[in-house]
């Protein structure tokens, strides 16, 4: 085809916004992979949502889980992403390639609306509709979710389901079975074969069980027998060689008495035994008869006020701190 002279500019614009338009989205690609949302200062934004596998159920076949690309033009507001990316890459700077992008914004606009149809290779395509609206339709050659990568669309067969009862019936059908008499006599037998074999092998295995153990247990008993034997033999020689009874020393014990009842009237129960025993001597110190009285099941350190044997005094003296020194005191009783 020739071209006028006064065409040759028009179509060398065209030829640029192409080529600027491919490198543009060359970067938008790069980007997706990483980010769910990329900006185009003053056009819009490309958007991605991650979509999980699908069945096609008219084809049978499964398609990996992917992301899904969507355009919003209200999002045009630069966020300096596309712009920061493209500068690093091409050792321009920040502001000469944003101002660069806002004038590409500007042509695609104006070949929209001129009609025309903006092409992002292996995003999608853009144009506007009758109500001056900006439409978008993705492409679906590209996965852009990375844990998907290399994964592909798969065609699954489809699973037959037979009753394997109906076919038997089916084939007795087409098939007659001719079984003589003799035939069927010496099968009819069979099944009561099989179940007198189980029954004498199970016969068999207890019979040599109830042996083994009766041969267990006799030997155990004359174990048990000469041991008995040789105990009593040990007896007698001690007692016939040893008449003169041995002089032991005298053995002490000693016995200690818990000085404290087993009713307590509980002062605190504390996580840490330090704080217990400044909770003792601060009680000693106003005249209380305190004491650290262990560990409970919860693992706390306990305090009492005094300890009583009667549960009466313990109950009188729990009314009386309660009314007096305080309403958190309790009675723990030991038995």
């Amino acid at each position: 085809m020739l071209i006028k002279s006064y065409e040759k500019p028009f179509y060398c614009l065209l030829n640029f916004l192409i080529f600027v338009m491919m490198e543009t989205g060359k970067y938008i690609q790069e980007l997706l992979y990483r980010y769910n949302c990329v900006v185009v200062p003053d056009f819009g934004a490309f958007l991605s949502r991650t979509r999980p596998a699908v069945l096609h159920r008219a084809t049978n076949t499964f398609d990996p889980p992917a992301k899904i690309l969507s355009f919003n033009e209200q999002l045009a507001s630069n966020d300096g992403l596309l712009v920061s990316y493209m500068a690093n890459a091409e050792n321009v700077s920040y502001e000469d390639k944003l101002k660069e992008i806002q004038e590409e914004a500007l042509q695609w606009k104006k070949q929209m609306r001129q009609g025309k149809r903006l092409e992002f290779p292996g995003i999608g395509e853009l144009w506007l509709n009758k109500e001056g609206k900006i439409q978008f339709q993705p492409f679906q050659q590209i996965n852009y979710l990375t844990a998907s990568y290399g994964l592909s669309p798969v065609i699954a067969l489809r699973v037959t389901r037979e009753t394997l009862k109906e076919e038997v019936a089916e084939l007795e059908e087409r098939i007659p079975f001719i079984i003589t008499p003799e035939e069927r006599m010496r099968r009819s037998y069979r099944p009561y074969l099989k179940y007198a074999a189980v029954v004498l092998l199970a016969v068999a295995t207890g019979l040599t069980g109830f042996r083994i153990y009766e041969d267990t247990r006799t030997s155990n008993q004359l174990a048990r027998q000469e041991a008995q034997d040789a105990v009593t033999r040990n007896i007698q020689e001690a007692t016939f060689f040893n008449s003169k009874p041995l002089e032991l020393p005298p053995l002490n014990l000693e016995v200690k008495i818990k000085p404290r009842g087993v009713h307590h009237v509980i002062a605190g129960a504390f996580r840490v035994q330090a704080n217990a025993d400044k909770k003792v001597r601060q009680l000693r110190n106003k005249g209380y008869d305190a004491a650290y009285i262990g560990i409970n099941r919860y693992g706390l350190h306990q305090v009492s006020y005094a300890s009583f044997t009667e549960a009466e005094e313990a109950l009188t003296y729990l009314r009386t701190i309660k009314r007096t020194v305080s309403p958190d005191a309790w009675l723990l009783s030991e038995h």
